[in-house]
C-alpha cells in the first residue's frame, strides 16, 4: 500500500517536471514584440501666403480720364482685379464709380451717355468758375449714395490743401464731395469747402496717386497716367493755360511718385485735348490698347514679387 502510494507520487512529480520543461522551453522561444519607434516630430506645413493685393493709382487728366475706363476694362479682362483704387480729379470720378461696384462695361455704358451739362455748372458771379456741385451730385448718384468707407473696394481720393499745399487722403466721407475737391482744378473750378477747409485739384500735388494706393495696402501697384503731354488739341485762353498747366503738373511732379509704382500704363492720348468732350470714346479705345500692351510686363512684375514673398518666408 505504501509502495503504491509513493509510485503515485512519483509519477505526479514527473508529471509535473514534465510540464515545468515544456512551460520553460516554450518561454526560452518568446520574443517580447519591439516598442514602436518614437514619433517624429513634424514640423507644421507652412500656410499658404493670402494672394496678392492688386491696386490701381488712377491719374488726373480731364477728358483724357476715359481712358481709365478703357484699361480697367481690359485689365479686368484678362483676370487683374484691382481690392484697392486710389483717384486724383478725373481719375478720382472713375476710381468711386468703380470701387462702388460698377463693372468697366457699366462704366463704359455711362461715360457714352453722359451730357456735360450735368456735371459743369457755371456760376457767373464767380469769374465763370465751375461750382463742381453737379459733378458731386452726379457721383452720388452714380455711386448709389455710398460713402466712401462704404465702397465695396477700398476708395482713396486725392486733393490738395488750398492753404498749406498738403496732400490730403480722403478714405471716409461723402463720395461726391471728395471727387469734387480732388476735381476741383484751380481757375476751373471754384475750391470745394470741406468741414471748414478749402481744397482744389490732387493734381497739384499727386498727379497719379501711386503712393496713396500703396496706403491702402496695395502689393502691387498699377498706375494709369493719363496726363500725356502739353500741347495737342487744346483750347485757347485762360482755359487752355490751366489745361496745359495740368499736363505739364502730370509730367513733373509725379515722376518720383510713378517711378514707385509696379507697372505704369500710359495710354497714346496726346492728341486728345483736356476738354474735348466728343473724344471720349477715343480716350476708352486707347486705354484698353495701353493696358493689353502692359500685360506682359504686369504678368512679369506680379510673379517677380510672388517669388519675394515666397521667398522671404
Amino acid at each position: 500500500m505504501i509502495g503504491s502510494q509513493a509510485t503515485m507520487r512519483l509519477r505526479s512529480l514527473l508529471s509535473a517536471g514534465v510540464c515545468l520543461a515544456a512551460l520553460l522551453a516554450g518561454c526560452a522561444g518568446f520574443r517580447p514584440a519591439p516598442a514602436p519607434p518614437a514619433p517624429v516630430a513634424e514640423s507644421p506645413a507652412p500656410r499658404p501666403l493670402p494672394p496678392l493685393k492688386i491696386g490701381l493709382a488712377l491719374g488726373g487728366g480731364a477728358v483724357r480720364g476715359f481712358a481709365h475706363v478703357g484699361a480697367i476694362k481690359m485689365l479686368e479682362a484678362n483676370g487683374i482685379k484691382a481690392v484697392a483704387v486710389a483717384g486724383t480729379s478725373a481719375g478720382s470720378v472713375a476710381g468711386a464709380m468703380y470701387a462702388s461696384g460698377m463693372d468697366p462695361f457699366q462704366m463704359q455704358q455711362q461715360a457714352l451717355a453722359l451730357d456735360e451739362s450735368r456735371i459743369r455748372d457755371v456760376r457767373l458771379f464767380s469769374g465763370g468758375l465751375v461750382e463742381g456741385k453737379a459733378l458731386e451730385d452726379y457721383i452720388n448718384a452714380q455711386v448709389g449714395q455710398r460713402r466712401i468707407e462704404q465702397m465695396k473696394i477700398p476708395l482713396a481720393v486725392v486733393a490738395t490743401r488750398l492753404d498749406t499745399g498738403e496732400r490730403t487722403v480722403f478714405t471716409r466721407g461723402d463720395t461726391g464731395l471728395a471727387v469734387r475737391a480732388s476735381s476741383s482744378v484751380p481757375g476751373v473750378f471754384e475750391p470745394t469747402k470741406i468741414n471748414g477747409r478749402s481744397y482744389v485739384d490732387g493734381g497739384v500735388v499727386s498727379p497719379v496717386p501711386v503712393d496713396a494706393a500703396r496706403q491702402l495696402g496695395a502689393d502691387v501697384v498699377i498706375a494709369i497716367d493719363v496726363s500725356g503731354r502739353a500741347g495737342g488739341n487744346e483750347p485757347t485762353g485762360m482755359l487752355g493755360i490751366v489745361s496745359q498747366s495740368i499736363t505739364i503738373m502730370g509730367q513733373t511732379l509725379g515722376k518720383q511718385e510713378l517711378a514707385r509704382a509696379d507697372v505704369v500704363i500710359r495710354p497714346q492720348i496726346d492728341e486728345i485735348g483736356l476738354t474735348s468732350f466728343e473724344q471720349r470714346s477715343n480716350a476708352i479705345i486707347e486705354g484698353e490698347r495701353a493696358a493689353l500692351a502692359a500685360m506682359p510686363q504686369i504678368r512679369a512684375k506680379i510673379a517677380e514679387i510672388e517669388r519675394a514673398r515666397s521667398a522671404a518666408r
